[in-house]
């Protein structure tokens, strides 16, 4: 198997589809499906099942992609370790929740850039599930996810701690009315719905009705308009209820308060880019050093 290849395998994987990743690529679509004929020849095996919405990787298409994505993110390391300087530059690639993105990470990544701009920044938000498999799989250097962190390939060092409050319009006074509202959430996996479950659940609200939306101005917007209710961060939502359009109720200690942590792979090689980076944050140039 020439890396090469791997790479097309690991695109229409990703896209489902011969025709999108060849876009991605570059390629014509006769060469990423002689690519992936090849493979499948290769290896005795069928690593996709064709219909009519696309591609859906077989079994053996699942097992292949587990160890593409290590291979790949292996060599794609290797070429940064050898072509790295020590002034920080080239891409660096940081996932984060929306909340913290919102309102934790424009002046972090300004006053970065400002002191580095060599480094191409990017930012992907996404749930805190998502970020890890993202970190897991190379396709992240580093991400800021809103939970606890106890994967045996990731390590996590403390970046920002959040008080948690639940949001309503500003004509529900009390607590007590505010929870016999539908709850307004991110999709599974958000840890603020994970929190939220578990403090409905221990005043015997067992099943409310849930709404799910895709964007933080989404909830805020419903919220506002008196849709339902959320669990935020408390910094996310201070402007707004400063101009009066949600109001904030306290929840119990033992569920208000979060840490947003910030997540990299323990054998992933740490550039100076994403060194610099994690010096910006609490505690973060220790887990450099454990990688140096």
């Amino acid at each position: 198997m020439e890396s090469s290849d791997l790479r097309v395998f690991q695109m229409v994987a990703r896209e489902g589809s011969i025709t999108k990743a060849a876009q991605r690529l570059g390629y014509v679509q006769s060469n990423v499906t002689a690519r992936i004929q090849q493979l499948e020849s290769e290896l005795a095996t069928v690593l996709f099942f064709r219909h009519n919405r696309g591609m859906t990787l077989s079994s053996s298409g699942k097992t292949l992609l587990t160890y593409t994505d290590k291979i790949l993110g292996m060599l794609d390391e290797a070429t940064l370790a050898l072509t790295s300087s020590s002034e920080p530059s080239g891409p660096l690639v940081i996932g984060s929740t929306q909340t913290a993105a919102a309102v934790r990470l424009p002046k972090l990544l300004a006053s970065y850039y400002k002191q580095y701009p060599g480094v191409l920044l990017s930012l992907t938000t996404g749930h805190s599930q998502y970020l890890m498999e993202k970190v897991l799989h190379y396709e992240l250097d580093g991400a800021f996810i809103g939970c606890k962190c106890d994967h045996p390939d990731l390590q996590s060092v403390p970046a920002f701690d959040e008080e948690l409050v639940i949001v309503s319009t500003p004509a529900v006074i009390q607590l007590d009315e505010a929870v016999t509202k539908p709850i307004l959430v991110y999709s599974t996996g958000c840890s603020y719905r994970e929190v939220l479950n578990q403090w409905l659940s221990s005043i015997s609200i067992t099943q409310p009705i849930i709404m799910e939306f895709g964007t933080l101005e989404a909830i805020i917007g419903c919220v506002s308009a008196g849709l339902g209710i959320s669990l935020l961060p408390k910094s996310v939502i201070n402007k707004h209820e400063s101009e009066g359009s949600v109001r904030t109720h306290a929840i119990p200690d033992s569920y208000r308060h979060m840490q947003t942590e910030f997540i990299t792979r323990k054998d992933s090689f740490v550039s100076s880019a994403l060194n610099a980076f994690m010096c910006t944050l609490p505690h973060a140039q220790l887990v450099a050093e454990t990688n140096e």
